[in-house]
């Protein structure tokens, strides 16, 4: 039986291994993602730096051509965002937006913040605090 036999596989994209976000200088960005946001680093490899954030591997590369960068934005659960955003703030990080109030759902209120990192890419904070 040949590849064109077989009947084509159900696929599900469920789970998030690895994000890649591009940056301009990989050194200032490492420094940033390891030493202010506190993630965990793994290891370097070539102009690529990698870090453990939770089960998803998160990869800063620099970019091979000139790309525009813009519209993802990677939102990091934390449980007490007031907390994060004092913590982070006195870390130098300036905020796009205070903590507030994204949503009231019947079971938590969802709160958001969001900054940017040393490359011009927005980060959110968020945080469900049950009810």
């Amino acid at each position: 039986m040949s590849h064109t036999d077989v009947a084509p596989a159900i696929v599900n994209l469920d789970k998030i291994g690895q994000i890649a976000i591009t940056v301009d200088d990989l050194a200032r960005a490492k420094n940033f993602y390891q030493n202010t946001l506190g993630m965990k680093f793994l290891f370097d490899a070539g102009r690529l730096a990698f870090f453990k954030c939770g089960d998803v591997r998160l990869m800063l590369t620099t970019p091979e051509k000139p790309e525009p960068r813009g519209g993802t934005i990677l939102y990091y659960k934390v449980d007490d965002i007031h907390a994060a955003h004092a913590a982070l703030r006195s870390r130098g990080v300036e905020f796009l937006q205070e903590p507030h109030l994204i949503a009231k759902m019947p079971d938590h209120d969802l709160w958001m913040a969001f900054l940017k990192d040393t490359e011009g890419n927005t980060i959110g904070i968020m945080c469900e605090v049950r009810n």
